[in-house]
């Protein structure tokens, strides 16, 4: 066994111990409830599991997502995240793998914030693979500072901190997450504002980063080739040609681009299209006027990475821009940004910009 699938097999092995607590997501309900206190539920249910590390979602009783934050993981992250059919369009890899899924990027799990050049540090692209921590940085989950469940919206607010291998904050992060759903939509609203509280932190010209969302393998682009992706130290991942059966996704832009074409480009948001066992789903992500570095730049890979970049600007832009994003001790900033998960439809022309014309006012 080579040394890189060493540390894949031993990273597997790490977070398949969570895996019982988050494979499912949901909470086991009381069939001997009464029917009135049922009734009388919030549609929007956050449902805090401290012991398991972790806070579900559930609308209108079915299971949406989970924030879960294990020490396994190097930050914590929305895992999994379903349709309102109750779909996942996350990867299930290396949590909870599923047959015919590829085994590349460890580090992408779910819905996730983080950047790979903080200060020097690379927090993209650390896992449980990586052995030696001295050049990576890791996202620690402090506290949850409110939880509201709601019929119109559920509300999560939590207070992180971006650390060195040492333990010295570089940023605190304190985000907010807005759960709704209705009908066959759903939607996620995630707030994050950083900030400096001891100095100075650079987040240097990157390609690695920020949100970013790893996809179900039917949601991927059909690949007819083998590829080979280096990370911002040039370390190489392959990422193999694999069977296209059932494999029906494509990108479009707020700018027209399609396909493998978006990547490096700019827009205000990026839908990915395509089906899961017959249901059709697309999933936008959309990117507020007001963020550093708007409209963003989409590191949006065909193998299933699907991310928004601000602040990489001159790695995503062939050298066209630069934007090497600071922080002065006690300056905050924040990132805005909204997920759309609309199932049981082929969205049409505009859907996507109506709904951000509709949020970004």
């Amino acid at each position: 066994m080579t040394n890189h699938k060493q540390k894949l097999f031993k990273y597997t092995a790490v977070v398949a111990l969570s895996a019982m607590s988050f494979a499912c997501g949901g909470t086991e309900k009381n069939t001997e409830t009464d029917q009135e206190s049922e009734d009388m539920k919030d549609r929007i249910e956050l449902v805090r599991d401290d012991a398991a590390k972790k806070v579900d979602v559930i609308i209108d009783g079915k299971f949406f997502t989970s924030y879960i934050y294990p020490d396994s993981l190097e930050k914590p992250v929305l895992y999994p995240i379903n349709t309102a059919n109750e779909t996942a369009i996350t990867r299930g890899w290396p949590v909870t793998p599923r047959p015919g899924e590829r085994v590349d990027h460890p580090h992408h799990l779910g819905l996730w914030f983080n950047y790979g050049d903080v200060n020097g540090l690379d927090f993209w692209n650390n896992s449980s693979a990586i052995e030696d921590k001295t050049n990576y940085g890791h996202i620690v989950h402090k506290s949850i500072k409110s939880i509201k469940s709601g019929n119109e919206e559920g509300v999560l607010e939590v207070s992180l901190d971006w650390m060195n291998s040492t333990g010295e904050v570089l940023l605190t992060e304190n985000t907010t997450f807005i759960f709704r759903g209705k009908d066959d939509q759903r939607t996620i609203d995630r707030i994050a504002t950083l900030t400096a509280p001891n100095g100075e932190v650079k987040l240097t010209d990157n390609k690695e980063g920020m949100l970013g969302l790893r996809t179900a393998r039917q949601l991927e682009h059909p690949s007819d080739k083998p590829e080979i992706f280096t990370d911002a130290s040039g370390k190489a991942t392959d990422v193999p040609t694999m069977n296209n059966e059932g494999i029906t996704g494509m990108y479009k832009s707020s700018e027209g681009v399609e396909g493998n074409d978006v990547w490096g480009t700019r827009g205000s948001w990026v839908s990915l299209s395509g089906k899961i066992n017959n249901e059709d789903i697309s999933v936008a992500i959309l990117d507020f006027p007001s963020n550093p570095g708007y409209p963003t730049y989409w590191h949006a890979r065909g193998y299933g990475l699907f991310a928004a970049n601000p602040l990489g600007q001159k790695a995503l832009s062939n050298g066209k821009d630069e934007l090497n994003f600071k922080l002065a001790k006690g300056e905050s900033a924040t990132f805005k940004y909204r997920i759309i998960i609309y199932s049981n439809e082929s969205i049409m022309d505009g859907q996507v910009n109506r709904d951000y014309i509709e949020w970004a006012k």
